[in-house]
Formats: C-alpha cells, sequence, structure tokens
C-alpha cells in the first residue's frame, strides 16, 4: 500500500501527468450537466484533475484522506475553490449539498466502495451525478505480452466492477445514465516497468503474487522483446450514475 503523503511530491510524473489528466476532466466535464453549480471531487489526490474541472459557474472542491495530497491539491485548485482532509466515507457536507460528485481512479482501491457510493449519494442533490471510473485494472490488459505474462495471476476480484457499482448505487437511488472513455496518457507499461513494479509490490493491476512467484513473473517481463518499450496507452471508463428525484415506496 503506497504512503500518500511521502508520494504527493512525485506521485503525478509516474502517472502521465498533465496529458492524463487533461483527458480524465474533459471526460468528466463532458457527464456534468450544464446546470451544475457545485462539483466535489473525492479522492482528489494531488489536485491534478480536481482543477482542470473549473468552468464558468462551476464551483469545485476536493476531498482527499492524505495530507500530502489535500495540501497539494489545496494549492492547484487555489481560491476559487477549496480542499478538504477528510475520509471520502465519512465527509463533511450536509445531504443534498452538491450538484455532482467525480470520482477518478478512486474506488479500485477501496474495498468498501458501496460506503464510498453511498456517500456520495447523502451528499447528491436530487437530481445531480454521480461520476466515476470503473474497471480501472481491466483497463490495463490492452491485449499486449506483458498481459499475456500476467494473465495466469490475475486475480478475480475489482472493487469497481461496473455491476458491483451499479448495484451499490441503486440502493441509494443512483441510477446509470451515460459513459464516457478516455486515454490514460504515459500510462502505457514497458516490461521492465511491470517487474520493478511488481516486485516492490506496487503493481495495483489484481497480480496475486509475492516472494519467487514474483521474482519468476518479473523474469519473464524482463525477457520478452523490447523490455523499456511501452505498450498501448489503457482507456479508461467513467460512469455516470443520476440521483433520481423520489425514491419509490419499494426503494
Amino acid at each position: 500500500m503506497l504512503d500518500y503523503d511521502t508520494e504527493a511530491t512525485v506521485y503525478d510524473a509516474t502517472r502521465g501527468g498533465v496529458p492524463r489528466a487533461e483527458a480524465a476532466a474533459q471526460a468528466v466535464l463532458g457527464l456534468v450537466p450544464g446546470r451544475a453549480r457545485t462539483l466535489l471531487d473525492i479522492g482528489c489526490g494531488t489536485g491534478i484533475v480536481t482543477a482542470r474541472l473549473a468552468r464558468p459557474g462551476l464551483r469545485v472542491l476536493g476531498a482527499d484522506a492524505s495530507y500530502g495530497m489535500a495540501r497539494k491539491a489545496a494549492e492547484r485548485v487555489g481560491a476559487g475553490g477549496a480542499v478538504v482532509l477528510a475520509d471520502v466515507r465519512r465527509l463533511p457536507l450536509c445531504d443534498a449539498s452538491v450538484d455532482a460528485v467525480s470520482a477518478v481512479w478512486l474506488l479500485h482501491l477501496v474495498r468498501d466502495a458501496a460506503e464510498v457510493v453511498a456517500e456520495a449519494a447523502r451528499v447528491l442533490r436530487p437530481g445531480g451525478v454521480f461520476i466515476t471510473t470503473v474497471d480501472k485494472d481491466d483497463a490495463h490488459d490492452v491485449g499486449s505480452d506483458i498481459d499475456a505474462v500476467l494473465a495466469p495471476h490475475r486475480t478475480p476480484e475489482a472493487f469497481d466492477r461496473t455491476d458491483l457499482i451499479e448495484a451499490y448505487a441503486a440502493e441509494h437511488g443512483l441510477v446509470p445514465v451515460a459513459d464516457a472513455y478516455f486515454t490514460g496518457h504515459g500510462q502505457g507499461r514497458s516490461p521492465l516497468r511491470t517487474a520493478a513494479a511488481l516486485l516492490k509490490g506496487r503493481y495495483a493491476s489484481r497480480i496475486a503474487a509475492d516472494g519467487a512467484a514474483a521474482k519468476a513473473i518479473a523474469a519473464a517481463l524482463a525477457a520478452l522483446p523490447a523490455p523499456d518499450a511501452p505498450r498501448p496507452d489503457p482507456r479508461y471508463r467513467l460512469l455516470a450514475l443520476h440521483k433520481i428525484t423520489q425514491m419509490t415506496a419499494d426503494g
């Protein structure tokens, strides 16, 4: 598990930087209704995406549980918005207080994703929208030779599987209405980069291997052709869920 406080200063450089952030922000904004006046970006990290969600008439807020990340995000968002240090499962906001909630590259990390979805629904106004990445780790399977080496070691567990998120959302009056895709610029992995991450325990795409098994996989990756060459960038999926204005008698 990463120490996000210490990672804050180098986090963006290792994850596609500005090009990936701009692609993500534009995709999110494409799903935010024009009438929205407030957007809360949960798990906002360094704010590299959050700061790019601003548009005329839309106030952007951020929340993150890491002090290091939230501090950097606050610097980026500036006076036009605000960033709070908060557990995204226990947000310091009133019920029905924002028009949109976004969660980019968050739910795949959270075992109790159901609680995060419930909290997003709580702070959303009726008619608001929750926008989140889903199936994040699956997006990294681009059909490359790296994926062929890793395939036998992948676990079936994924906290952000679309069917799970839609089921959690339905319990709180959120229904899927749209989706969008964007490119993870700079996220195409080379065999050697993947091997190094695996050996350090920093490869997040559901690989069940450590010790001798991890070393064997790393060796197989290092033996692939062009081991320094990045494979294709992933394409991430965003799912937009609308908060219905009135729950039925059954739910």
